[in-house]
């Protein structure tokens, strides 16, 4: 099995088990929400099936969400874009899946991203930035990076991932009101035992969607590094990928509709190249520096 390969294999397998993690925090949320009301098993159930209900919708109308939250226009026809549809067919048919639907962004800024719950069901948009300022073969490199985190299934799980954020973040911020305006067990029980549970549930409340939140970053820049590989083995030209992502550095229109909950889909930071050490530990994506370094070591 080639490295590329079992990187995807290995990614796979990882998600997997955040997934399962996330679902594992959720419940101790509903545990520690539980114990402290009152309400026993039955709030762990809630919690969990909160969590369920988010991951259904985002699995079956998660790419809608995104595509309107990006204000992309379409699905497009191949006249409204041809030599756009030329190029993401062509790789399409060169990397085995079918080609997805196209968006069009009306924004400046140079920018692109693939959403959808499988190969199958995939859409990517593409702003109108992009196609004006990149050349073909950096175009290309975009497109090719994109249709790599559809094949890779990128697409589903950083949806899925996105969706467990929001649950934790969700239930996290119920357990924080439920200890400051009360509705716990009688203060004879809480006094006798419920003061440590107070205590975890605290700790929980406050750092499980600040861990969450790291999480979801992680995994997302290490997808990236990977589409940035898979991208370049696709089009066999790392440096039109390379080449665009100096272009995107260097660009000084900002995305208008960027926002938190749909930046880690971007192919770019869409809130543009960070330098703190800080900011970077909390960004949705790899520095750029980084990403073409790597891109240009594998065109060597």
């Amino acid at each position: 099995m080639s490295p590329i390969y079992s990187q995807i294999s290995s990614n796979r397998r990882r998600t997997v088990i955040l997934i399962t993690v996330f679902v594992l925090v959720i419940g101790l949320i509903g545990w520690v929400y539980g114990e402290y009301s009152g309400a026993g098993p039955n709030a762990v159930g809630f919690a969990v099936g909160i969590s369920i209900i988010m991951a259904l919708f985002s699995y079956y109308a998660g790419d809608k969400i995104a595509l309107l939250a990006a204000g992309a226009r379409g699905p497009l026809k191949k006249t409204d874009a041809p030599e756009l549809f030329r190029l993401l067919e062509n790789l399409a048919i060169a990397s085995g899946v079918p080609a997805p639907k196209l968006y069009l962004i009306p924004d400046g800024a140079i920018n692109a991203f693939a959403t959808g719950r499988d190969p199958a069901h995939a859409s990517v948009a593409v702003t109108a930035g992009a196609v004006q300022k990149l050349e073909k073969t950096e175009l290309e490199g975009v497109l090719a990076h994109e249709l790599s985190h559809v094949k890779n299934y990128d697409i589903r799980y950083m949806l899925l991932v996105a969706v467990l954020v929001g649950a934790i973040v969700l239930l996290a911020d119920w357990l924080r009101n439920a200890f400051f305006w009360g509705g716990g067990k009688r203060r004879e029980e809480r006094d006798s035992g419920g003061g440590l549970i107070v205590l975890i549930g605290l700790l929980i409340a406050i750092l499980a969607p600040l861990l969450a939140q790291l999480i979801k970053m992680a995994v997302s820049r290490q997808r990236e590094y990977l589409a940035d590989a898979s991208g370049a083995l696709l089009t066999r030209y790392p440096e039109g990928l390379a080449s665009a992502l100096e272009k995107i550095s260097r660009d000084t229109d900002p995305l208008d509709r960027a926002n938190e909950a749909t930046a880690h889909l971007y192919f770019s930071n869409p809130f543009g190249n960070v330098s703190s050490a800080v900011v970077r530990l909390f960004s949705t994506h790899p520095p750029v520096e980084e990403r073409v370094k790597r891109l240009r070591t594998m065109a060597v």
